[in-house]
């Protein structure tokens, strides 16, 4: 039997068009490099979205064609989300925390041909102009300084725009890009369509996955300018929720401020920004009134169990989930099952120290030497997955790397378990287990032990190359201020937890770890340093 259902393409075109039209007097706040707050609401974001996208037309913008931002997050930022890819071009978002060399190496193979950046971070853009060449560069005067001659005026542009005439648009037609952050080998970009971000948007409004809704205000701390904020604008545009957006400004003060005058109810970022938001608020406890029960939506690396429970302390709910750059990103999110509801306190915070079940439709297997592991939360392997927003390849290259199976699983190269309930851990990458006496260490489970020790605030494990086992783990740890630790008291709390031959070795005690541009454990940096340490 023939379906008779009408066929309507799945574009942001739709979701701005029902912003504009339901949701015309919710508020966005966005706070400005002076820290003050920038507000306005759905129906003027929905009018400035549609004369962007018809700047940009007028400047000769063509279906397909890149255009970059290099911007924090706030308004303007949001518009180009939407004025963009309903103009028929591609937003490429660039990770401004990346050296100045990777940046313009981004630019040049994504082909990008326009610019948009915040006059704050004209100082960053100097740094690669020389070594791209932008058809023409949109500066938005966030601070409030003229913007030089030389460039486009994004508020001029905005108040001079013809109405925008969409184009004809497929949902299978590119709408944003996002770069890998490039830990291993050059970055990579992976293409968003408008079908795979609306259907990403439906997944994560689902009330078991991050349950946003049109009474929430979201206030999304991981950037912008890195796998689209995790998909939140969107899904907020889509449920007509207020947003919150932080500026520049992620230090624990700020965003705490902005999550008690805007009454934040979901905030998502990784787990540095909520170890600073808890020391916050273990100094000053009664400083702010905060949602009851906001949720903070952890990804990019695993939240500790301590620090799970030390939020529930302060009635503010940590969400686990995991993604990629290549899965838009959002693949797995954290809830209590039905069947698991009746478990022990201290189970159910195993359970959500983990980084949670498939959404639907998006599908999971780990894999192993032996084939697929079974589903028995302890058994590792490669989690492999696949679904309608994980990417089937990388913009511009013919060698993936072997990233995709035959029958088009992507290899995240993270090693996990996946228990009978369907709960999946990343017990470590690939290159970061630790091999020590031909057996498996994970470095991720001894890391979130330590930072559950109170002396702690972060630590890193490593292998380093030993002549007898191979390898044996050290640790690297960074205490908290005003505190001290010794390397036989950090031993001794973890040796109930786990077997002998998985504690570490040695212990270093450093300032600072190294992080990535998106807030990941730079280890490479570690493993460099301490290549040729000596064991006692």
């Amino acid at each position: 039997m023939r379906s008779t259902m009408m066929q309507f393409p799945l574009t942001l075109a739709h979701i701005l068009d029902r912003a504009g039209r339901l949701f015309a007097s919710t508020e966005i706040v966005s706070r400005l490099p002076d820290k003050s707050l920038h507000r306005y609401a759905y129906g003027d974001f929905h009018r400035r979205a549609l004369a962007l996208g018809g700047a940009l037309q007028a400047l000769g913008l063509k279906r397909g064609e890149r255009v970059a931002t290099l911007m924090w997050n706030h308004y303007a930022h949001f518009e180009a989300y939407f004025g963009v890819p309903c103009a028929g071009g591609v937003l490429h978002t660039l990770n401004l925390r990346l050296h100045p060399d990777d940046i313009a190496y981004i630019v040049n193979h994504a082909e990008d041909r326009f610019l948009i950046v915040d006059d704050v971070l004209l100082p960053l853009y100097d740094k690669i102009r020389a070594n791209t060449n932008f058809e023409k560069v949109i500066v938005v005067p966030l601070s409030g300084s003229s913007v030089p001659a030389h460039y486009g005026d994004y508020e001029a542009l905005i108040a001079q725009s013809a109405p925008l005439s969409p184009p004809a648009m497929d949902e299978e037609d590119p709408a944003g890009m996002c770069y890998t952050s490039g830990t291993t080998g050059k970055p990579k970009g992976v293409v968003y369509s408008h079908r795979s971000i609306v259907l990403h948007s439906f997944a994560t409004a689902m009330v078991d996955c991050l349950g946003l809704g049109n009474r929430d205000c979201v206030c999304p701390v991981v950037p912008m300018f890195h796998v689209n904020a995790w998909g939140l604008p969107f899904t907020a545009v889509m449920m007509g929720a207020k947003l919150a957006f932080p500026g520049q400004h992620l230090d624990a003060v700020n965003l705490l401020d902005l999550y008690q005058s805007e009454q934040v109810t979901l905030t998502a970022g990784v787990p540095t920004i909520w170890a600073g938001i808890l020391q916050a608020l273990e100094k000053e406890p009664a400083r702010w009134t905060l949602t009851p029960g906001m949720r903070m939506v952890v990804g990019g690396a695993a939240a500790p169990e301590a620090m799970i429970r030390a939020f529930d302390k302060f009635g503010l709910g940590v969400v686990h989930g995991w993604g990629m750059t290549e899965t838009s990103p959002v693949g797995t999110v954290n809830f209590i099952k039905r069947e698991t509801a009746g478990l022990a306190s201290d189970r159910q915070y195993e359970l959500r120290a983990k980084q949670g079940v498939p959404t639907p439709f998006f599908e999971i297997r780990a894999m192993s030497d032996k084939g697929e592991a079974p589903w028995d939360g302890a058994t590792m392997g490669e989690l492999q997955v696949r679904g309608p927003w994980v990417a089937a390849s990388y913009h511009g290259l013919e060698d993936d790397t072997g990233k995709w199976t035959e029958d088009g699983w992507f290899c995240t190269g993270d090693i996990v378990t996946i228990d009978a309930a369907g709960y999946i851990k990343i017990t470590d990458r690939i290159k970061d287990l630790v091999k020590s006496g031909g057996e498996w260490i994970s470095s991720l489970d001894l890391e979130n032990a330590l930072s559950g020790h109170p002396k702690v605030r972060e630590a890193a494990v490593i292998g380093v190359p030993h002549s007898k086992w191979d390898e044996r783990p050290l640790a690297v740890v960074v205490v908290k201020e005003g505190q001290t630790a010794t390397a036989d008291e950090l031993r001794e709390y973890l040796a109930p937890k786990f077997a002998a031959f998985w504690l570490p070795d040695g212990f270093e005690f450093v300032d600072e770890l190294p992080h990535t541009a998106t807030g990941k454990l730079l280890k490479a940096k570690l493993r460099e340093r301490f290549r040729g340490r000596p064991w006692d």
